[in-house]
């Protein structure tokens, strides 16, 4: 996949859409997307292990690792360093998967 600059509207539309109902297709995605906010949070939200294939800038982006570990809360071991010490993250990890800690 390319970046979100080189595409159109209706093909980062249709590359959202892929990511908001399987996750994995984050894989495949360039850098560039895995850095793209938006199609990171779409997977995260849709199975929160996609943060495995997240940029490192969005591993450290609180609001997409709340999402993540509120779905899986495995997802804690993608996470940032810092937000690994962060309260509220920790705390969303182990109410959705005690075993996360």
């Amino acid at each position: 996949m390319a970046n979100r600059t080189d595409m159109t509207e209706a093909e980062f539309a249709t590359v959202l859409a892929a990511v908001a109902q399987d996750n994995k297709t984050l894989f495949w995605a360039s850098d560039g997307l895995r850095a793209d906010k938006e199609i990171v949070l779409a997977a995260v939200a849709q199975d929160g292990r996609a943060l495995m294939w997240a940029g490192p800038a969005l591993r450290a982006d609180k609001e997409i690792v709340l999402v993540a570990v509120a779905q899986h809360g495995g997802a804690l071991r993608w996470a940032s360093p810092e937000l690994l010490a962060d309260r509220d993250v920790v705390l969303a990890a182990a109410a959705q998967h005690g075993a996360a800690l």
